[in-house]
């Protein structure tokens, strides 16, 4: 890690911690090394520079709308982070090459499927894209959800700190098993693991998968609990 970037990471994981109460605990269950997708919900800023900031020496990636580079100072920071731009509205293949890139080098691939942030925390139908990395790269997912940060501004107006949580599910793989992976096998796949993200949230911010009765996991596949301990515990 560059001093440039060990810099960058102190200040945001003070300042963040200087407005927030970080709840963070969890990502201690994060695996510490192996290729690994980790699928999140996405309401503001905050969870970027947090999580990146927070899992040591894990190499962190993630994708970013490319617009984010036309201010120089965060285009400066993402770099450091080695966020990789990413042309919304359109299939972007280098983009998505260079998080398959990143997965074979065992990089943590920050995925957000809503593709946009919600701003009040409520899940949003996801998209698709996290899919198609999925299935090319073998790698397992592991659903990682946030909740508190939307309060940020409202608090900071009344300098009050934030409460802001992380909460880690368990880790799973995407199979097609041999069905054609269609624009409707697709979206089931993707809202099968935005499920996983609604049963990690408490109730009131599950948005479109509020209801836990719906959901499915035909396409999903859990380790063994033997082998779900053994990579919470790499």
């Amino acid at each position: 890690m560059t001093i440039a970037k060990k810099v960058v990471n102190y200040t945001f994981n003070r300042l963040t911690s200087l407005f927030c109460r970080i709840n963070a605990d969890q990502l201690a269950l994060v695996p510490t090394e192996g290729p690994l997708i980790v699928v999140a919900n996405h309401v503001n800023f905050l969870e970027v520079p947090v999580l990146v900031t927070r899992l040591g020496s894990r190499s962190v990636t993630g994708f970013a709308k490319i617009e984010t580079w036309d201010n120089p100072v965060l285009g400066y920071i993402f770099d450091l982070w080695e966020i990789i731009p990413i042309q919304r509205g359109e299939a972007d293949v280098g983009a998505l090459r260079e998080g398959l890139r990143a997965l074979r080098a065992g990089k943590i691939l920050a995925i957000a499927p809503e593709g946009t942030r919600s701003g009040h925390g409520r899940l949003q139908r996801g998209h698709p894209g996290v899919v198609l990395i999925a299935l090319r790269s073998g790698a397992p997912l592991l659903p990682l959800a946030y909740y508190g940060g939307e309060e940020i501004w409202q608090n900071l107006s009344r300098l009050r700190r934030t409460n802001f949580n992380v909460l880690v599910g368990r880790p799973f793989y995407l199979s097609a098993e041999g069905v054609k992976v269609t624009q409707a096998v697709r979206q089931q796949m993707t809202d099968e693991i935005m499920w996983q993200l609604a049963a990690l949230l408490p109730a009131a911010y599950r948005g479109h998968y509020a209801n836990l009765s719906k959901a499915t996991e035909d396409y999903l596949r859990f380790p063994p609990t033997s082998e779900s301990n053994l990579l919470l515990a790499m």
